[in-house]
Formats: C-alpha cells, sequence, structure tokens
C-alpha cells in the first residue's frame, strides 16, 4: 500500500469508548479538522502485554499533547465492549483504568484496512470460501494528522516493537515549529534547538554551527 503522508486520512465513523467509560456509536477524526491535530495511533489486541504500557505511556503524556492542541485517539479491531471493559479493570490487575482519550473499535477491520496497518487480508479460495492469510489485528501504526485533516507522519511497528510517545512528541513539536516559523528541522532536533532555513546556505549555516 502506497504511504498516507502527504494525503488526506481516510475517514470513518465507529463506535468508541470515550472517558474511559461512554460507549458512542458515530466517533468521527472529522471533528478535529479546523481544530485540533490529531495522534491516532493503532495497537493489536486489548488484554494483551505490550499495549497496555503504550496506552498507559500516551495518558502520562496526554497533558503534553494537549499543550500542544493535539487529540490523542487510540484505535484496535476488537470491539467497543472489549475496550470498555479493559477501561475498567485497575491497572495492577492488567487493565488500563484511568485512560480518558477516545479509542476505537475497528469491528469491521476497515479503519485499519485503509491506514495500511492491517496485518492480513481476506481472499475467496478455489471453493469461493472466505480466507484470512493473518490474524487480523492492527500493527502498532502511528499517524500524526494536521489540522487540515491531512497526514505529516506515518510510522508502523511490528507486533512486537513498541512505541516512544517522546519521539511522538518530537515529531508534533518539529511540524509545528516548521508551521510556525517556516524553517526545517534537521537530524535529532528537539523543540528550543536550533532549526534551519530550507536553502544550502541554511544547511551551510546550521552545519557550522552559524
Amino acid at each position: 500500500m502506497k504511504t498516507l503522508v502527504g494525503k488526506k486520512a481516510p475517514s470513518f465513523k465507529a463506535s468508541a469508548v470515550v472517558m474511559g467509560g461512554e460507549i458512542i456509536n458515530d466517533f468521527s477524526l472529522d471533528q478535529y479538522i479546523g481544530k485540533k491535530y490529531v495522534v491516532f495511533f493503532f495497537y493489536p489486541k486489548d488484554f494483551t502485554f505490550v499495549c497496555p504500557t503504550e496506552l498507559l505511556a500516551f495518558q502520562d503524556s496526554l497533558a503534553e499533547f494537549e499543550k500542544r492542541n493535539v487529540a490523542v485517539v487510540g484505535c484496535s479491531t476488537d470491539t467497543e465492549q472489549s475496550h470498555w471493559g479493559w477501561l475498567q479493570m485497575p491497572i495492577n490487575q492488567g487493565g488500563i483504568k484511568g485512560i480518558t482519550y477516545p479509542i476505537v473499535a475497528d469491528t469491521t477491520k476497515t479503519i485499519s484496512s485503509n491506514f495500511g496497518v492491517l496485518t492480513g487480508e481476506y481472499y475467496e479460495d478455489e471453493n469461493e470460501e472466505l480466507v484470512a492469510t493473518g490474524s487480523m489485528v492492527a500493527y502498532r501504526g502511528l499517524f500524526l494528522i494536521d489540522k487540515a485533516g491531512v497526514v505529516r507522519h506515518a510510522l508502523i511497528n511490528d507486533l512486537p516493537i513498541g512505541r516512544s510517545v517522546d519521539e511522538a512528541i518530537r515529531v508534533v513539536d518539529a511540524l509545528q515549529h516548521f508551521e510556525e516559523n517556516g524553517e526545517v528541522c534537521p537530524a535529532n532536533w528537539k523543540k528550543g534547538e536550533k532549526a534551519m532555513k530550507e536553502s544550502h546556505k541554511g544547511v551551510a549555516d546550521y552545519l557550522s554551527g552559524k
């Protein structure tokens, strides 16, 4: 599948659990267009092991995202009832109680497929029976979507590899610095550090420490 970077994020409406316990049936990222940036991330399954570390890490840094006008939204192929049950379970029992950002239920697997993070696909065999080629859950995809609804950054990890929330914040800072200052951000750039003009002279000045 071709990259989504530079393109409009796929639109959808789906059930989601918000504020840790309320199920709504028509959640959409379109509500943020013109208002907020979005970090939209996928994880494989509820009630697993690496996944709660990621979901809780995003919650721990939620204030940092909100300070940058970023909405954090999670998604997996589990049902909204599964999300709700996991959200009610205390952390010391393997749950994710305390998470307040929305978690989308991609039960049809169409959202994961449209974002290019579904681990398998369906096809018809010689008997015209529907067959799945994989486990049909989501890879650990993460997408930074700007206020116009355009994907500006995409990262997809295989199932065993957890993500860095700090890196997600760094990428938000880099995008916002570019939008506000017209300067591009070099390798390993962090907020508050020197960026550079998008020109040969700008690169030369940056590399020479000017």
